[in-house]
């Protein structure tokens, strides 16, 4: 678990990617915002989260597999990282600002995410 990337993953570079290609400006990973989100529009006071199907559980996906091993240890960990983003959405509404969760299984049909981001997006800008 020590080599799984935390930041600049594949599918958050093509979510930055089609965000940038819609004229948006972001920053990354802002530290004095809960949660780090992986990408925040200050201007659109909108945040941008790009879930991992498996870490996060990502219902109905089929990369939200459960392990077969140390069933309880996992069933744990999910159980926390779905309390955690609770809390962050929580806090960041309370706050003033739009939450976006964009899965990883998204990134695999670009075109159709693009659309969807553009719909998103444009609706505050």
């Amino acid at each position: 678990m020590g080599r799984i990337k935390g930041r600049d993953t594949a599918p958050e570079r093509a979510v930055r990617s089609i965000v940038h290609q819609l004229g948006y400006r972001f920053r990354l990973h802002r530290v004095d915002l809960p949660g780090r989100p992986d990408l925040a529009l200050p201007r659109l006071r909108t945040v941008l989260f790009v879930h991992g199907c498996f870490w996060h559980r990502h219902r109905g996906c089929k990369y939200a597999y459960s392990p077969k091993s140390n069933l309880a240890f996992w069933e744990a960990k999910f159980a926390k990282n779905r309390l955690r983003d609770k809390q962050v959405r929580r806090l960041l509404k309370k706050d003033g600002w739009r939450v976006l969760v964009v899965w990883e299984c998204e990134t695999s049909n670009l075109g159709k995410l693009s659309g969807r981001l553009q719909t998103d997006l444009g609706e505050l800008g």
